[in-house]
């Protein structure tokens, strides 16, 4: 360090601060260290570079580092009252205090920030990058907000977003859809169907969809069935349901709405006696369900760790390969299936009104 602080003409500390691309440094000054110490083959030690950042942590008493926790979810309150993100925000939370690290919370579409007024709040109070949460329409993030994005390293909890892709965290949807259609298989169930929202496909890139249909390479091609996208027609006539179920014949449905249960049930269908129900996204208030843990606390964890590794290495802004943290899900029996007869179980027909 001390040859690039002689070539560069600034001091050792300045170096330091440089390479650890810290705000205190002007962009013109740190591109000009970094080429230095490129040309002189400087390569930093990470184990002694995460040394050294203790040792910093603990010179400065009461510190501790800090990250945004930032609610890009249009509800204000999303992080208590969404059905999904409080899950997320639990794991974000467990983790930092885990590791040492503050979490300071911004909802990004409050009125009073633009990213300029944002970021120079996050540079004030040292913090360091930034976990985003909160289902985003179209998987888009607010664009208004591209500088804070560029300028502290990022992750998203939950999918993939695009303009911009940042690395993210989330539940592996395909394996997922797959592992509940084999569950449904191994309780005897012949006619798996989907039912899903084609918004929320999307917002999946529609893997869970992918993972239906490569699971119905095990079945014959006389039980596979058309997957249900329509549920906010059906939400409005519930007719279009009806009309699915009387063509496709399941018998035992995927879904992640417990409406479905309801739409079965208007067909004098008895659940699970003939018809079996699955959850994609179980959840410990529905114990009764039998469904797929998306384990979405363990999705906020490994944001977390993923971010630590982000500042750790020094790294920022938009990335050109964005990473991916998939976790896994785990079954859970419940009362919505039950195991069905091995052989002589009778077809099941819907009744029509």
């Amino acid at each position: 360090m001390q040859d690039i602080a002689l070539k560069a003409g600034v001091s050792k500390n300045a170096v330091s601060l440089a390479l650890r691309h810290d705000p205190q440094i002007s962009s013109t000054t740190r591109a000009k260290i970094e080429r230095i110490a490129r040309e002189l083959g400087y390569r930093k030690n990470p184990t002694v570079a995460h040394l050294m950042a203790n040792l910093r942590s603990s010179r400065q008493q009461g510190f501790k580092a800090t990250f945004a926790l930032l609610n890009a979810n249009t509800d204000e309150r999303a992080f208590v009252r969404h059905p999904t993100v409080p899950a997320y925000v639990e794991g974000c939370r467990r983790r930092a205090a885990q590791l040492g690290y503050i979490l300071d919370e911004f909802w990004l579409h409050d009125p009073q920030w633009k990213a300029s007024r944002l970021l120079d709040v996050l540079h004030s109070r040292g913090i360091r990058g930034a976990i985003i949460v909160g289902a985003m329409d179209n998987r888009q993030l607010p664009v208004e907000f591209l500088p804070i994005y560029e300028q502290l390293p990022c992750i998203v909890t939950g999918h993939r977003t695009y303009n911009p892709s940042l690395s993210f965290a989330c539940v592996d949807h395909h394996n997922l859809a797959l592992q509940a259609f084999e569950q449904a298989l191994a309780l005897g169930y012949k006619r798996p169907a989907l039912a899903l929202d084609k918004v929320i496909d999307q917002i999946t890139g529609g893997r869970f969809t992918a993972g239906f249909l490569i699971a119905q390479q095990q079945i014959t091609v006389a039980h596979r069935t058309q997957p249900f996208f329509a549920l906010e027609d059906a939400r409005k006539d519930i007719s279009h349901f009806h009309a699915w179920i009387e063509k496709e014949k399941p018998d035992v449905i995927l879904t992640l709405y417990n409406v479905v249960k309801r739409w079965v049930e208007s067909l004098d269908f008895k659940v699970p006696r003939d018809m079996g129900l699955i959850q994609l996204e179980w959840r410990r208030q529905q114990p009764e369900w039998a469904g797929m843990n998306q384990h979405n606390d363990i999705v906020g964890e490994a944001a977390v760790d993923m971010l630590v590794g982000m500042v750790h290495r020094g790294e920022r802004g938009v990335p050109d390969f964005p990473r991916a943290t998939l976790i896994g899900s785990t079954w859970n029996m419940g009362r919505t299936v039950r195991q069905q007869a091995s052989v002589g179980s009778k077809q099941l027909r819907p009744v029509t009104r």
